[in-house]
């Protein structure tokens, strides 16, 4: 297990950081993530199934350690991130602080959800599928896209009503 990992470090961490700090601009940052992203995969290396490269599932736990970093900062979701919430790709600066003020705002009414819901919902926006976070809640597949499903269209309602009260 030892050999893999230093192999997996050999070969990857270049990317990894590279991977990083394309997302943070920020070397110090990137240097950090990527310690934590090599020290996960140390800790979880006996759960690695193989059933991906080497090099993706490490990528998969950079991805994770970013959007934890995020979220320790003050929950900013990138706009790409609301997609769902928001129509249009992004076209001046006006519409840039509109879109990182509905960032703030989504956070503000995810984290009134139970923290469950706001977990299912936060690694689905990470990536995740419904079938890894049913396995990780010990919840059906179904019952995680419910949630999912239930808590989004609740903020999308919100969202819309503060939005009709402001025309």
């Amino acid at each position: 297990m030892q050999k893999l990992l230093k192999e997996l470090f050999a070969r990857h961490y270049r990317d990894v950081y590279a991977y990083l700090y394309s997302l943070s601009r920020d070397a110090p940052l990137s240097e950090d993530l990527a310690a934590e992203v090599f020290l996960e995969a140390v800790k979880s290396i006996a759960a690695f199934r193989g059933e991906c490269d080497g090099k993706t599932w490490l990528f998969t736990i950079a991805r994770r350690r970013w959007f934890a970093y995020l979220r320790r900062k003050n929950c900013r979701m990138e706009t790409e991130m609301l997609s769902e919430f928001s129509a249009g790709p992004e076209r001046d600066v006006e519409e840039e602080l509109q879109n990182r003020m509905l960032a703030r705002r989504v956070c503000e009414l995810l984290e009134r959800e139970p923290q469950r819901t706001r977990n299912i919902v936060l690694m689905r926006i990470e990536g995740f599928s419904f079938y890894e976070i049913g396995n990780r809640y010990g919840i059906s597949e179904s019952s995680a896209r419910v949630i999912d499903f239930r808590a989004k269209t609740k903020i999308r309602k919100i969202l819309e009503e503060e939005d009709g009260g402001n025309e």
